[in-house]
């Protein structure tokens, strides 16, 4: 299973190519994952990598919830698969990023990979900090969550 964690700062050059960092690289080649798949959060403004195995298992759960014979369900699906985009880790271990996903983001430089799990995230550099919870909401709603698990 994927794991990726930690953030990493990069820059993406004048053709739209960042440097997938090496730790992230290093996961990505040792599960023959060459493969992203990229596309814009659903509820964030930052992008999100998809290994293509993982994309292929987040695709089938979803097309398994929907009804393909339910308008409203089949545009759903459509939304989620029309901002999606394949890159491929070129032999320097970069990624060209399609423009207007850097637009969309205002992204002109510096960008911040952050570790989401089986996901990498792509953020503009300073976009992450605005969206994370104050340190003491962050701890309540942790413990709220996991505080009534039972005692061991």
């Amino acid at each position: 299973m994927l794991e990726f964690l930690g953030n990493f700062e990069a820059k993406v050059d004048a053709k739209a190519r960042v440097f997938v960092p090496a730790a992230f690289r290093k996961i990505l080649q040792s599960s023959a994952q060459d493969v992203l798949i990229l596309r814009k959060d659903i509820f964030q403004d930052c992008l999100v990598l998809y290994p293509l195995d993982v994309w292929k298992e987040e695709v089938s759960k979803l097309r398994s919830k929907l009804n393909r014979w339910d308008s409203r369900q089949q545009q759903v699906f459509r939304q989620f698969m029309v901002d999606a985009e394949r890159l491929e880790i070129d032999a320097n271990g970069r990624i060209l990023i399609p423009k207007r996903y850097l637009q969309m983001l205002n992204i002109s430089s510096d960008v911040l990979f952050l570790g989401a799990g089986d996901t990498i995230e792509l953020w503009e550099r300073d976009a992450l900090s605005k969206t994370l919870m104050p340190a003491a909401e962050f701890g309540l709603t942790l413990q709220d969550l996991m505080g009534n698990e039972d005692k061991i």
